[in-house]
Formats: C-alpha cells, sequence, structure tokens
C-alpha cells in the first residue's frame, strides 16, 4: 500500500516540526515565561506575608495599647472614685458641723422660749390668780353680802388652784 509507505516519510517530518514547535515553546515558556511567573508569584506571596506579619504585628501594637489606655482608665476611673468618696465625705462632715450648729442655736432657742414660756404662764397664772381673788371677793359680796379681805381671797383661790 502506497499510503502505508509514505506514512513512514510524513510521520518523521511531523514528528520533528512538533519535537521542534515544542522545544521552542519548551524553552520560550518554560525558560522564558516560568521563571518570571514563578517569581511573581513567589515575590505577590512574600509581600502578602510580609503584609500578614506588619498586620499581626500592627494588631498586636493596638492590643497593647489598648490593654494599656484600659489599664490608665481604670486607674483614673479609680482615682476618680477616691476624690469622690472624699469630697462625699468632706460634704457630709461639714453638713454635719452645720446641722450640729443650727441644731444648737434651735435647742438654745427652744430652751428660751420655753424659758419665756414658764415665765408668761406664772405671769398668767399670777394674774388669773389676782383676778380670781378679785371675782371671788366681788362674788362674796354680791351673794352673801360679806366682805372678804384680799389675802383671804387669795388663800382661797390658790388652794382651789392647786386642786385642779
Amino acid at each position: 500500500m502506497p499510503q502505508i509507505d509514505q506514512l513512514d516519510a510524513f510521520t518523521t517530518s511531523q514528528i520533528f516540526w512538533v519535537l521542534i514547535f515544542f522545544g521552542i515553546t519548551f524553552f520560550f515558556i518554560g525558560r522564558g515565561m516560568v521563571p518570571k511567573i514563578m517569581d511573581t508569584v513567589a515575590m505577590r506571596d512574600k509581600q502578602i506575608a510580609d503584609d500578614l506579619a506588619a498586620a499581626q504585628a500592627a494588631r498586636d501594637a493596638a492590643d497593647d495599647q489598648e490593654e494599656a489606655w484600659r489599664k490608665r482608665e481604670n486607674e483614673n476611673r479609680a482615682a476618680a472614685q477616691a476624690v469622690i468618696a472624699k469630697a462625699k465625705a468632706e460634704g457630709a462632715a461639714k453638713s454635719e458641723k452645720k446641722i450640729a450648729a443650727a441644731q444648737k442655736r434651735l435647742d438654745k432657742k427652744l430652751a428660751d422660749a420655753e424659758l419665756r414660756i414658764a415665765e408668761a404662764q406664772k405671769d398668767a397664772m399670777t394674774e388669773v390668780e389676782a383676778v380670781a381673788a378679785e371675782a371671788t371677793q366681788d362674788i362674796v359680796a354680791r351673794l352673801a353680802g360679806a366682805k372678804v379681805t384680799k389675802p383671804a381671797a387669795k388663800a382661797a383661790v390658790k388652794e382651789a388652784l392647786s386642786n385642779v
């Protein structure tokens, strides 16, 4: 068969050109482009690793700063609470002193008022006794027609008031 005889010459030529084509392609892509691509991928991987390391370092620094801030904030809060407690204590002490002074003044005024009331009550009783003695003298004079002396009327009124 003539087709099979040609196949040997044709196949050798095709194999030759396939090897040439794949050889050129291998050297052009395999030796030229692939190393550049691999370098680019390696640079990209290195850049990503560096960025992740920088991000982790920034996160660690931020966590440290946050912890320091929280510590300062807690110390400031404790100091503020201490200042507030001190101010409350001082305010309470001042208020207590003012209240004690006011209570002292009120107690003095109350004692003075009670003394004045007692004196007024004593004066009123004396006046009531005097009026009652005069009324007693007048009533006895009108009803009994007898005359009672002032000291006797006062003694009778005192005795009657002491029983009340």
